[in-house]
């Protein structure tokens, strides 16, 4: 059974039909989840695929892929080609307040689950539609974040200047998509309260992608000209990436020229700041590589943890490259709270990400962690 959601969370009352899998989707109604909606996740037979994408497997032996974008939701086991089962769907889809799906285009309309239907019966449903390269021209390609890293762009702006093209280490681009489907629901629904009528969300990876290129994709479309790799350079600021100091990497991210000063005096090198070379950004984004290699002497010199901690005294932005587990401790020690522990099957507890999103008044509060194939569905009451 799912925890009584009564007054519990900002989306309290609010029924989510999920028919999506993998990862953009769930995200986005994981993130509803989180702050009350009543997700039921509607899977096949055999269970959204992430299941069976393992190792590795949480404490309840339970796939940490599908794990990390299902907590708090209900799971109903329904064959879309059963009559009965679909009719069991679609009477979810007409009493839902929002209906999530990613499949491809033509898909949900073979089942008389699309938006147009839907719509005719529960004309305040808000529909949100993920795809990979929206309905039209890109309906048939797949919607795979790697492919559209590829296509959209960004692998090739990622990765050392002389080496090959590079993804980023997350499929980034379907977490940005399934944020971006969070924004569009939650628009509609405040939409609907003022004229009580759902609408369609449409959201796709290409898109997404394209919009979070941010400034890359601006260079671009002012200029005309497509910009390069510079591995952890960035294109308009210096010195803004990655050093070697004599022990590890670290970062150091000069935003403005009182940093730059800082930064000089704390490597014991005061006269850089008023080198003609590097006397403002514009000149030492122009002198990048004369930069670089003068601050490469420098930051050989000492352990990276003491550059660390001597930069930050001096208030200038610098940090370790941090493994995954280190990132997690090093929020915990900011008092960031970026874990919460779920009731897992046994003694142990099923560890989350917790949700980034602080709300003061209505917070988010995952209960429960991601369901067991079929599990809370017989919970499912009808309105």
């Amino acid at each position: 059974m799912l925890p009584d959601r009564e007054h519990d969370g900002v989306l309290n009352g609010v029924r989510v039909a999920d028919f999506s899998r993998v990862l953009a989707g769930p995200y986005a109604t994981m993130m509803l989840a989180d702050f009350g909606a009543d997700v039921i996740k509607i899977e096949p037979p055999g269970g959204d695929e992430t299941r069976a994408w393992t190792p590795p497997v949480d404490a309840r032996g339970q796939s940490t892929y599908f794990g990390g974008v299902n907590r708090g939701k209900r799971s109903l086991l329904l064959d879309l080609t059963d009559a009965a089962d679909l009719a069991t769907a679609k009477r979810l889809a007409l009493e839902a307040d929002v209906v999530v799906e990613n499949f491809r285009p033509g898909v949900m309309a073979r089942f008389g689950l699309d938006y147009e239907t839907v719509r005719g019966e529960n004309p305040s449903a808000v529909y949100c539609s993920v795809t990979g390269f929206g309905a039209v021209g890109g309906a048939a390609m797949p919607g795979y974040d790697l492919l559209v890293q590829a296509v959209g762009g960004l692998m090739s702006i990622t990765g050392p200047v002389d080496g090959e093209p590079s993804k980023v280490g997350v499929a980034l681009v379907d977490v940005l998509t399934g944020l971006n489907a969070v924004t569009g629901i939650l628009l509609a629904l405040r939409e609907r309260e003022r004229t009580g009528v759902g609408q369609r969300v449409e959201v796709d990876l290409m898109t997404s992608l394209l919009s979070a290129l941010a400034n890359q994709a601006s260079s671009t479309l002012a200029t005309g000209e497509a910009p390069a790799r510079l591995g952890n350079a960035h294109p308009s600021i210096a010195p803004y990436e990655l050093f070697d100091a004599r022990d590890r990497p670290l970062v150091i991210a000069v935003g403005n020229d009182r940093q730059f000063a800082a930064l000089a005096d704390a490597l014991g090198a005061p006269g850089l700041a008023s080198d003609a070379r590097f006397a403002s950004n514009r000149l030492r984004v122009r002198h990048r590589a004369e930069l670089r290699a003068i601050l490469a002497g420098l930051l050989a010199g000492k352990k990276a943890r003491d550059w660390v901690e001597v930069l930050t005294s001096s208030r200038v932005p610098a940090g370790l490259v941090n493994d995954v587990a280190e990132a997690f401790e090093l929020a915990e020690r900011l008092g960031l709270e970026p874990v919460v522990d779920l009731p897992g099957a046994g003694s142990d507890p099923v560890r989350s990400v917790a949700n980034p999103i602080h709300l003061s008044a209505t917070p988010a509060r995952p209960r429960v962690p991601s369901p067991e194939l079929g599990s809370r569905g017989a919970g499912v009451t009808w309105r």
